[in-house]
């Protein structure tokens, strides 16, 4: 219980798929979550006319990386009106600003750096503005609450269903995972994130005839996204890459149709299944 928080999430509509609004109440940190259809409602809340930091995210209906957009901003509800962002395919936005209202100019430059700076060392989106404006210089006493503001962001970011700032989390086990067929041969770890391949791990280049459409598509946008490059006869994965389940991962190793929770084996033969689901129950995703 060492690092337990309590969160507090505001339905302004009582819709749980429409705006939401968390806080944690010891802090002045307020993070507001908007999907684009309820963005008229969202702004005629006077917050969102305060200096903060906003994150534009697209969708992402293939296995690479979301897109996402970082910016600084004095009010968001004039920034998001602008005809560049009326045109950018976003989905949901999401806006932290400082309830007391006392976040600056400057305060928020200093913010929008830092942040894109944790968002491209964490690697899970593709930025489209990953070039930062120049940080800008703060006192001493600024820096220490605009770092202390970014912690309490990321937190409620991450809760609220966008890990942007947090490193792919690898598993506290230790125990790698194998999946092996032809030429390719994945190390892996089964973490919250879901199955994270290696980096250093190959796939069959070759699919079989009969990969459905969705495969293609998936592996095309991690050679696009440069998280797989050619080598040989075989794709290599250029960084750790956590897959949404064990038999995408599996499909994208071997190239084939396969069940992840079998194709997946520790060191000592026993599979996915049989250490994870037959422990946990049968409630696991496929």
């Amino acid at each position: 219980m060492k690092n337990a928080k309590t969160i507090q999430i505001f339905l302004p509509d009582g819709n749980p798929r429409s705006i939401k609004i968390a806080g944690i109440t010891s802090r002045a940190v307020q993070v507001v979550l908007i999907p684009r259809v309820s963005l008229d409602l969202a702004l005629e809340r006077e917050a969102l006319s305060f200096p903060g930091l906003y994150m534009l995210f697209g969708s992402n209906e293939n296995e690479g990386k979301p897109s996402a957009y970082i910016g600084e901003v004095e009010n968001f509800a004039k920034r998001i009106k602008n005809p560049d962002h009326q045109k950018r395919e976003w989905t949901h936005a999401v806006v932290a600003v400082s309830q007391n209202g006392l976040l600056t100019k400057t305060h928020v430059k200093f913010l929008e750096s830092i942040s894109i700076a944790a968002a491209k060392k964490a690697n899970r989106y593709l930025l489209e503005n990953a070039q930062s404006s120049t940080k800008p210089h703060v006192r001493e006493t600024d820096e220490a609450d605009i770092l202390d503001f970014f912690e309490t962001m990321q937190l409620l970011v991450s809760t609220l269903g966008y890990p942007i700032f947090d490193a792919i989390k690898k598993s506290e086990s230790k125990d790698l995972l194998y999946c092996k067929g032809k030429k390719a041969s994945a190390t892996g770890e089964y973490s919250e994130d879901g199955l994270v391949v290696l980096k250093g791990s190959t796939c069959n280049r070759e699919l079989v005839k009969s990969a459905r459409g969705w495969v293609v598509s998936n592996r095309n946008t991690l050679l696009e996204q440069g998280v797989l490059v050619e080598e040989g006869d075989v794709l290599r994965f250029t960084e750790d890459f956590a897959f949404s389940s064990p038999s995408s991962a599996a499909i994208m190793v071997l190239g084939r149709p396969a069940n992840g929770w079998i194709d997946w084996k520790y060191e000592n033969g026993r599979t996915l299944d049989k250490v994870q689901r037959q422990v946990s129950g049968p409630s696991v995703q496929n």
